[in-house]
């Protein structure tokens, strides 16, 4: 019974590390874009977070209404077409929603 209620305390210990991993790359993205504006190959690169993270993350921040897409055009990494991304509020494209109606 004991060892149990250790394995459960080493566990809860490993996952809340990996929350505060998380939550560490989250805000080096924040802070990254806040200053630059780049493509997530450009992040990774930068940051040495892994892109998949960053795929991730943007999400979770698009959704927060914190990050946008600025323009899309060639990455200076991979040469590929891809989205330019900033946190930068003064940056985010002007709406055209208000001249719909």
């Amino acid at each position: 019974m004991i060892i149990n209620n250790k394995q459960s305390l080493q566990f809860k210990d490993i996952k809340q590390g990996k929350n505060n991993e998380n939550k560490n790359q989250k805000i080096t993205i924040f802070q990254y874009l806040q200053k630059h504006i780049a493509t997530g190959s450009m992040i990774a690169k930068a940051t040495g977070i892994p892109q998949k993270s960053i795929c991730r993350y943007k999400r979770d921040l698009e959704l927060q209404g914190i990050l946008s897409e600025v323009e899309k055009k060639e990455c200076e990494i991979t040469g590929f077409k891809a989205w330019y991304l900033t946190t930068n509020k003064d940056l985010f494209p002007k709406s055209n929603q208000l001249k719909l109606f």
